[in-house]
């Protein structure tokens, strides 16, 4: 994530250096356009740090007896052929039963464990 936005800043910052040696352009509209580019890097750089901090925060734990399709997928690396499965199977005793009753396997199951309870 950090790499793939420090690649979209050195992309911006390549495209404004470019723009700043056309031939055509006035020194004056060179800066407008860089502060321009500066402005919408911020704002996207602002946004990116947003959305890593709520992905961060939503950590709220989801019963597999009791979610709905959309808050099963929203658990990380939970397709919606998965959830319907997860679905499928209730109801369950236990969190772990996702991985003795093959709906996910154990490295699946490792990544959603501290997010998923069973309430009865």
């Amino acid at each position: 994530m950090l790499i793939r936005s420090l690649s979209c800043v050195l992309s911006a910052l390549a495209i404004s250096s470019c723009l700043a040696c056309s031939p055509n352009a006035t020194p004056d509209q060179i800066r407008q356009k860089t502060a321009e580019e500066t402005a919408a890097i911020k704002r996207d750089s602002k946004a990116l740090a947003e959305g890593v901090k709520d992905g961060l925060s939503n950590k709220k734990e989801v019963d597999l007896n009791r979610a709905s399709k959309a808050e099963l997928s929203d658990l990380p690396g939970i397709t919606d052929k998965q959830a319907d499965r997860i679905i499928a199977e209730r109801p369950y005793a236990n969190a772990h039963q996702l991985v003795s009753r093959h709906v996910l396997t154990e490295d699946e199951y490792s990544q959603i464990e501290s997010r998923v309870v069973v309430n009865r």
